[in-house]
């Protein structure tokens, strides 16, 4: 049974106060296919979209979109493309373009960074939300915000591997080693599990580290978060510094969580976006 929450607090005090960076789960085709709807009238509930992070495909949001369902939420979980930061925000731009009615941004790790930029300027979203999350300001980099706190064992789990791009340019992607994924990444899942993970996780190109945020919705959009306080990717005082900079009207803690909450809590991950959704749309 999927532990309680240890904490819940509101850090914002009113509706009107808007705002001021992977992973892998088990794999469905199901989530990974996922395509843009619209909800299919209007006054009907919002269109939720998930974003994952790097190392990920959508199916990292399985257990989540089938309660999101089950509860009537329109749901999509597009393939973040993980080239880079610039590449990845315009094709999440315009799958939020393609859906009619108000929507709820979700961002796990590395798609926090994507949705900041993402949204920014997209009318139709009306709340972020924020799953053990980087969450940047205007021109600030993963890279360097990964060691603002101490804790995370990422850079140590990764190994590049060159790449050949289609300009004729070399690129660098990165990979979770086998022997330190599920520590650095999914602990709280089990072995069998997180070595299916580990085979069959995506690249994801260095640049997205280094690329620099260009446009930040969450001063003007508002956020809900979730920290992972067990996370050894993203450290959760890294995540609380994220979050209380972004006056994130709520955040919830999970117990024991990992980097890949969603998968291990997606109970608790469900239930704060449907706060969001309630609260905004």
């Amino acid at each position: 049974m999927e532990p309680d929450l240890t904490r819940r607090r509101v850090l914002a005090g009113t509706a009107a106060a808007a705002g001021t960076a992977a992973l892998l789960g088990p794999l469905s085709s199901a989530a990974s296919a996922a395509a843009p709807v619209a909800p299919a009238e209007a006054g009907t509930k919002p269109t939720v979209v998930l974003v994952h992070g790097g190392f990920a495909d959508a199916s990292c949001w399985n257990g989540v979109i089938e309660r999101l369902q089950h509860a009537g939420y329109p749901t999509i979980a597009p393939a973040n493309p993980l080239r880079s930061l610039p590449t990845d925000a315009a094709y999440i731009a315009s799958v939020l373009r393609s859906i009619s009615g108000p929507v709820v941004l979700v961002g796990h790790s590395y798609g926090g960074a994507t949705i900041t930029n993402a949204a920014a300027g997209a009318a139709n979203v009306k709340a972020l939300v924020y799953v053990a999350a980087f969450v940047p300001d205007k021109d600030e980099q993963l890279s360097v915000l990964i060691n603002r706190y101490p804790g995370s064992i990422i850079e140590a789990a990764t190994r590049g591997v060159p790449y050949d791009a289609p300009d004729g340019t070399t690129g660098v992607d990165l990979y979770l080693e086998a022997d330190r994924f599920r520590a650095a990444f999914a602990a709280d899942l089990p072995i069998a599990t997180t070595r299916l993970m580990q085979a069959t996780q995506r690249p994801f190109s260095a640049a997205c580290f280094t690329d620099r945020t260009a446009s930040v919705a969450w001063r003007s959009v508002p956020s809900w978060a979730l920290v992972a306080d067990a996370d050894k990717a993203i450290p959760p005082a890294l995540q609380r510094f994220f979050y209380d900079r972004a006056r994130a009207r709520q955040v919830v803690e999970a117990r024991g969580a990992s980097h890949v909450a969603m998968i291990s809590h997606p109970r608790t991950t469900t239930r704060l976006i449907e706060a969001a959704a309630r609260a905004t749309c």
